[in-house]
């Protein structure tokens, strides 16, 4: 499946009703990001069960505000609604089918044990 075009209309949909989102924080300027966007459709196209999508940081300010964005592109992937990987600059194509890989593997159980001893050690 092609990468979809992200927007704060639709940003939590997609998070809430898909288990595993790739997003790839982008501007239309940027060299890295004009190079890494064959990357990313690549991978959209080879693992149709993983939603891939695409956030124009310039054009949606308030969702780049909101994730912290500072440099482009940046990758970021939500597993069960929860944000477990972010990365600036590109992945190379290995790099970013093994990311997937481990997302894949992950003990959310885990992780969301861990989250919650976290919140409550700072608190």
């Amino acid at each position: 499946m092609a990468a979809i075009e992200l927007t704060v209309d639709n940003f939590n949909s997609f998070i809430n009703d898909n288990d595993i989102v790739v997003v790839d924080f982008w501007v239309a300027w940027c060299e890295p990001c004009k190079q890494f966007a064959p990357v990313f459709e690549e991978m959209s196209e080879q693992h149709p069960d993983v939603i891939f999508g695409k956030v124009n940081t310039e054009e949606q300010q308030a969702l780049a505000t909101q994730f912290k964005i500072h440099s482009t592109p940046t990758l970021m992937i939500f597993r069960e609604h929860i944000s477990v990987f972010v990365q600036p600059n590109a992945l190379s194509p290995a790099d970013l089918e093994e990311v997937v890989g481990k997302i894949r593997e992950l003990d959310m159980d885990h992780v969301r044990t861990e989250i919650a001893r976290q919140q409550e050690s700072h608190n």
